[in-house]
């Protein structure tokens, strides 16, 4: 696999979407669908292919190309309208034009409502295309639940009816239909009911939704129980009524669509191109800024260059916001719901995705990049005069006051610098007092900081609440005349970190826990905590475990080492024959050690 199309592929999102392979001529030669976009594009190159056309279409593959959409439905048909554009070489088994029913309404006086895969706009208005035959199936079943129009193939006409041609059928005996063809329902009251039904298909049944509800509620009160039963599923049918789908749909006819995202640096513009009602392009351009120019502009220029590309001639555009610049016989259109609106999402959420897809890029590069996003991040959050490239955070530990330590650790670039790390035993504070332990500590810190003229930090983060802040800033700020920002971050009752505290008095600065910055201040305050931790631990198993041995006279640390790594315990030692001791450590110490804790026996 070439180093460039792996790298296209860790950077695909695990969304539902439509891949193209493209080969060395920039042709398509697939196009396929996924739930997961990673881990389908993945595959084709993890597998051991079986069939000598897939392993040639794997080595065929130059780079590849993708829409995200919102469901697998989405998916499936945004492949079949690709694949029915392009007909890419290695597409074969689709290439037969397969067509995903539609739904038409007859432009006749007295039109029908049926499903069909041959589309003739001249004879009839369609919607869809439908994935799920079931889906189709369900909708003219609610159509037909709720309206009583006719199934027949009569070419009905007002003057035919008048002069008796036609006679009622079964479906009139059977109340599904009011037998327009003798005259029994008017021309008026039909129309209605395919105006009802068109608002149905086309997702905008609101209203009749409503109506059926009050009704509902209307036979329920005159006890016609059975009655408001057959009512209410036919409302709950409408409620549920969500088979449309925004990547087929001939509502909308020949129309761009235009997604707009930005950041510091660059714009972002992306383009869904939707003919006669499918989705048949999606692309993506980044323009670099350089000047102060404005979206409205950087817009301006994208539909110009991206219809020029695709060699769009449509006659609308859809656009997230408005724009200064007009095209002659095209209308702009800014929609706030509806099918435009979803097909306005669906272009943000791919550009936003081709956005995130350049920042993973770049980081990849350069590590150092999303580190110092996150800083500029803190940076603005607290309003620092600059970015804090060093910060240093401070954590206590003891038990009941006994083997008092205290740890200092430090990140440079937003990474643990461990070569700067620094242990404090406690040496001013009997009993357990964090808050005075927190004091000296801070003040040995930065007092030698000064003496040495070391760099000092840009920010210092208490692993505490309002309290270990005050401390600090006592210290830093009233006796040692320092100006380094203090934040604290305090835990809840579960010990996990809760709040970003800053300011004098402190203030709480909002995050969201899912968020890379609020996970970076965590683990600072993790890192600290067990950095503290450990280095009290240490503390606490050397004194119980080598303090007898440190009162004896001419034994050493490495000595000491020897004897507990043999003996495992002071207790082993002093009842282990000199014959044992002087093979660990020699003649002279053991005779030392021995003669120790063996005094009292000899006397």
């Amino acid at each position: 696999m070439r180093p460039s199309l792996k790298e296209q592929i860790d950077l695909l999102p695990e969304t539902p979407g439509v891949y193209q392979y493209f080969n060395n001529k920039d042709e398509i030669i697939y196009i396929g669908k996924a739930k997961n976009l990673r881990k389908r594009v993945n595959s084709y190159f993890t597998k051991t292919h079986q069939t000598a056309k897939l392993r040639v279409l794997v080595k065929n593959i130059a780079y590849l190309r993708y829409i995200v959409v919102e469901t697998s439905e989405d998916a499936l048909l945004l492949e079949n309208n690709l694949i029915k554009e392009y007909q890419p070489r290695y597409n074969a088994m689709l290439k037969d034009g397969k067509t995903y029913p539609s739904i038409c309404i007859t432009k006749e006086e007295f039109p029908r409502v049926f499903k069909t895969r041959n589309i003739n706009k001249k004879t009839g208005e369609y919607y869809g295309p439908y994935s799920s035959v079931w889906t189709i199936n369900a909708i003219l079943d609610i159509m037909h639940q709720l309206y009583k129009v006719r199934t027949c193939t009569l070419a009905l006409s007002e003057e035919k009816i008048s002069e008796g041609k036609f006679k009622r059928c079964l479906q009139y005996h059977i109340k599904r239909c009011n037998a327009p063809c003798e005259g029994l329902e008017s021309k008026e009251d039909y129309n209605r009911d395919i105006d009802e039904i068109r608002q149905i298909i086309k997702g905008d049944a609101n209203e009749i939704s409503k109506l059926l509800f009050e009704k509902m509620k209307k036979l329920a009160s005159e006890y016609r129980f059975e009655e408001a039963n057959e009512v209410k599923q036919k409302y709950e049918q409408i409620e549920n009524f969500k088979a449309k789908s925004i990547v087929a749909n001939s509502v909308v006819e020949n129309t761009d669509v235009f997604g707009y995202e930005e950041d510091e640096n660059s714009a972002y513009v992306n383009i869904l191109r939707v003919l006669k009602g499918s989705i048949i392009q999606g692309y993506t351009i980044e323009y670099r800024k350089k000047l102060d120019e404005t979206k409205e502009d950087i817009l301006a220029t994208a539909i110009i260059e991206l219809r020029k590309k695709l060699e769009s001639n449509s006659k609308e555009i859809i656009l997230p916001f408005p724009i200064d610049f007009e095209l002659s016989n095209v209308k702009f259109t800014i929609p706030q719901r509806g099918d435009r609106r979803k097909l306005l999402e669906l272009s943000e959420q791919n550009v936003k995705q081709f956005k995130l897809e350049k920042l993973k890029r770049s980081e990849k590069l350069n590590p150092d990049q999303k580190a110092i996003r996150l800083l500029k991040q803190i940076q603005k959050k607290l309003q620092l005069e600059k970015i804090p490239m060093t910060i240093e955070a401070f954590d206590n530990s003891n038990i009941s006051g006994s083997s008092a330590v205290a740890a200092c650790v430090v990140f440079k670039k937003g990474k643990p610098s461990k070569k700067d790390y620094r242990k404090y035993i406690i040496k001013s504070v009997d009993g357990p007092d964090d808050y005075a332990s927190m004091q000296e500590v801070v003040r040995r810190r930065y007092s030698r900081m000064i003496e040495e003229n070391t760099a000092l930090p840009d920010l210092i983060i208490a692993d505490g609440g309002i309290g270990q802040m005050e401390i600090i800033r006592k210290v830093v700020e009233d006796e040692l005349n320092l100006s380094i920002p203090i934040a604290g971050l305090a835990k809840d009752n579960r010990h996990k970190t809760r709040e970003l505290l800053f300011g004098f008095p402190p203030k709480i600065i909002g995050m969201k826990p899912n968020e890379a910055l609020f996970k970076l201040l965590a683990f600072i305050q993790e890192e600290v905590h067990r950095f503290a931790i450990k280095f009290h631990r240490e503390r606490r198993s050397k004194k119980q475990t080598a303090s007898e041995l440190d009162n004896i006279k001419g034994i050493g640390e490495k000595t000491k080492y020897k004897l507990i790594r043999h003996f495992k315990s002071v207790k082993r030692i002093k009842t282990a024959k000199f014959s044992d001791i002087e093979e660990t450590i020699g003649t002279h110490r053991a005779s030392i050690i021995y003669n120790h804790f063996n005094s009292n026996l000899r006397s």
